[in-house]
């Protein structure tokens, strides 16, 4: 149904004409407003149809920040935010837009729009007419056109994701490929790149891969031999071989080969899922999650050539899952990492199961030991692990059964070692090889455009003759590293160095305990034979029983004795132990460790205290911690610290310092570098006073009345023959000295 101008003239009212008339503009992506230019442009144009309705030119307002926007959501638009301010203030007559689907694509931002619209009596218009949001016929129109939006915008979408989902069912959807791999011109082909020097790279780390077993080991590998990683800026369908840019290898690149299906020969679709989410702030966001291969839309196995198979692509995820840190209380191997305990992540609690974690202890933090994280019974409030022991002797024991199993297949292991090394060296070099033709094609290529041009055009052939250069130098260095690394290369075995690696493999032990065998070398071949050792303590006998799993499914019992401890080795000197059982009555831990720390003294073990080292020592004791509270001597006058005692007699702590410094007061100390104590009794007390006596002076006055100096006073007030006290309170605060009496003032001079 159209309105004619006569039916939407009627609608606008003067009252309508007195308020802005807003243009809304927008396009639902970057490309429609790059394309569909003549859409844009006929919303431009809608100013001139709000003249034509009566507004002036400048009460017409354009809102166009939301170009490039889906109208699907309000998040992110700000133009449709600013216009739904706009209508609930009352400041719109009319909002002009090319249709109305333009303003919202699903119902609640519509309706909401509509809402405000009714109750401020604003009118909206498109090409088909002029509405009134608060007439019953013109909102079942318009609500009617809000749901066809929608149910559209919906119908599209579904459309086009069947579509996609279809073709990917079938193998045939051609989307991104990583690295290594493109489309062919067949419906669903993909191909390996053309290029040996990209695929040779992606086939040397699976080949690297499967000898350390380790992700990050095979990025450091690359980068260690300076290969170049490719890298495809545009890879995707419209072009059957991508131009390849060398970079530097990253870690995550390698993850991401070691870890996409693609390179099995597998096609996937939906390795992730879009969901939404709202912020800590109330916005609506969309993130993308990656999901396990049992959700997997599509999975087509074997859909084209790979560079491994689909069995040792799930052992390749299955070891790189591995190899994270392992959680708390859950099984997993772990990568191998550094350190001298060999058995990491393979021994296990006898009690519980669980992984036994490792510590270090030592003055050098060298020596090796295992324990559980989980704890048994509780005793005096403290839970007791089902397991802690040392590991030097549990770690030779298992390295000689270790030793003992491979003494048959020592010498072959060690040959096929020697292949696996010269192994690693050729796929290096091969790929170097590759970088030489490559730069010995470019620099020909660049030869062939120098030659091409017209010599007297010289500003292409300088250009050309610099490019040419370049690419001579990029050819003369990739030569040379290539022989280089030729000359670095091990020579094959000759047949006596065949029987020395024999005689080598006879004697196994001496590899295993030469300098130049890591302890990452030694937990390397471990894996190779041990999938769990089993620990279980017997602290009556004094045994450790060890079961070695092997793969394969053998099982061997070892049982190792447990070094006898040295009870009396350590102990804490008996002056130490008794100054704390002296100091514990008065002070806490913390205070004590500080006093010892003053007086150089140390643990059993060479450490300083602090105060848990002194709870402990304590505790071995069975002495008392301290009680807070002044303790009284014998003569029942209590004893504070210059900090409480200035507090209880109500002064600062700087003038009870003075006193203590100048021999007022006597402060007692426990032990060298012990806060000093004053003991508080009835004598001290009566020398601070909030009045002095009447008529006696102060220091001054005193001065002149005595016909002494202050020197003279202050000592005479030490030995007692002079009696002064401290007036704490009033405006005059101070000492406050005796007067003399009439007979020392009749014979004074």
């Amino acid at each position: 149904m159209t309105m004619n101008s006569d039916q939407a003239s009627s609608k606008v009212l003067a009252t309508h004409r007195h308020r802005l008339a807003v243009v809304y503009v927008r396009q639902s992506t970057a490309s429609q407003v790059e394309r569909n230019t003549e859409s844009t442009d006929r919303q431009y144009a809608l100013p001139d149809r709000a003249a034509a309705l009566g507004w002036p030119r400048d009460a017409v307002r354009v809102i166009d920040t939301d170009l490039g926007r889906s109208g699907a959501s309000t998040t992110g638009r700000s133009g449709f935010a600013e216009l739904t301010t706009l209508v609930g203030l009352g400041q719109v007559g009319i909002v002009l837009a090319l249709e109305v689907s333009r303003l919202a694509r699903n119902n609640s931002d519509w309706y909401r729009l509509l809402d405000l619209a009714g109750m401020t009596n604003t009118l909206l218009a498109d090409a088909d007419g002029v509405y009134h949001p608060g007439l019953f016929n013109d909102r079942m129109l318009l609500g009617l056109k809000g749901t066809m939006s929608e149910a559209e915008l919906h119908v599209l979408r579904a459309r086009l994701d069947g579509g996609i989902r279809n073709k990917a069912k079938r193998g045939e959807l051609r989307r991104g490929l990583p690295v290594g791999l493109v489309w062919g011109e067949d419906e669903g082909q993909i191909l390996l790149h053309p290029d040996e020097a990209v695929t040779g790279v992606i086939a040397a780390v699976f080949t690297r891969f499967a000898a350390c077993g380790s992700v990050r080991a095979t990025w450091l590998w690359l980068r260690e031999q300076h290969l170049k990683w490719p890298l495809q800026p545009a890879a995707g369908a419209t072009s059957p071989a991508p131009q390849v840019v060398w970079v530097e290898p990253t870690y995550h690149a390698v993850h991401t080969t070691l870890t996409h299906p693609a390179y099995a020969g597998a096609y996937v679709y939906g390795r992730s899922r879009t969901e939404k989410y709202v912020t800590p702030d109330g916005d609506l966001k969309t993130r993308r999650r990656w999901v396990g291969r049992d959700e997997w839309e599509v999975f087509i196995p074997e859909h084209h050539q790979g560079f491994l198979d689909w069995a040792t692509f799930l052992a390749n995820q299955e070891r790189i899952g591995g190899n994270i840190r392992p959680v708390a209380h859950q099984p997993g191997t772990g990568a191998v990492r550094e350190g001298c305990a060999l058995l990491q992540h393979l021994a296990t609690c006898g009690v519980c199961g669980r992984k036994l974690a490792v510590y270090y202890d030592g003055r050098h933090h060298n020596t090796p030991g295992y324990y559980c994280t989980g704890t048994g019974n509780l005793v005096d409030g403290k839970g007791l692990r089902h397991l802690r022991i040392g590991g030097l002797g549990i770690d030779a024991a298992v390295s000689q059964a270790f030793l003992v199993a491979m003494a048959g297949d020592a010498p072959a292991a060690c040959l096929a070692a020697a292949r696996d090394l010269d192994a690693g060296h050729d796929s290096a070099l091969e790929q170097y090889r590759r970088q030489v033709v490559q730069a010995r094609y470019d620099a020909t290529k660049a030869e062939r455009r120098y030659l091409a041009v017209d010599a007297e055009n010289r500003l292409v052939a300088r250009g050309l003759e610099t490019a040419w250069e370049k690419a001579l130098t990029t050819l003369n260095t990739a030569e040379a590293e290539l022989a280089r690394r030729e000359a670095q290369k091990p020579k094959p075995l000759t047949a006596q160095q065949h029987q020395q690696i024999l005689a080598l493999g006879e004697n196994l032990d001496v590899v295993w305990s030469a300098p130049t065998t890591t302890d990452r070398d030694r937990k390397e071949l471990l894996r190779t034979l041990l999938t769990e050792v089993t620990i279980t303590v017997d602290r009556i006998a004094d045994r450790a029983h060890l079961m070695l799993r092997w793969k394969g499914g053998a099982i061997t019992d070892l049982t190792v004795p447990l070094i006898a401890r040295k009870q009396d080795r350590l102990r804490t000197a008996e002056d130490t132990i008794d100054l704390i059982r002296r100091l514990a009555v008065h002070y806490p831990d913390a205070q004590i460790a500080g006093i010892l720390n003053r007086q150089n003294r140390s643990t059993a073990t060479g450490l300083p205290f602090t105060a848990g080292r002194v709870q402990g020592v304590r505790h071995h004791w069975n002495i008392d911690c301290y009680q807070p509270g002044s303790p009284t001597s014998e003569h029942g006058a209590p004893l504070f610290t210059i900090a409480d005692a200035a507090e209880e007699l109500r002064l600062p702590p700087s003038t009870l310092h003075r006193w203590i410094t100048e021999g007022f007061i006597d402060a007692e100390q426990l032990t060298t570098g012990a806060p000093g104590r004053i003991r508080l009794t009835d004598q001290v007390r009566a020398l601070f006073v909030d009045e002095a006596p009447e008529g006696w002076l102060a220091m001054l006055e005193a001065t002149h009345a005595h016909g002494l100096s202050r020197k003279t006073i202050m000592k005479n007030i030490k030995t007692g023959d002079l009696q002064a006290v401290y007036v704490r309170t009033g405006r005059r605060k101070g000492l406050r000295i005796e007067p003399p009496t009439p007979e020392q003032t009749l014979f004074q001079p």
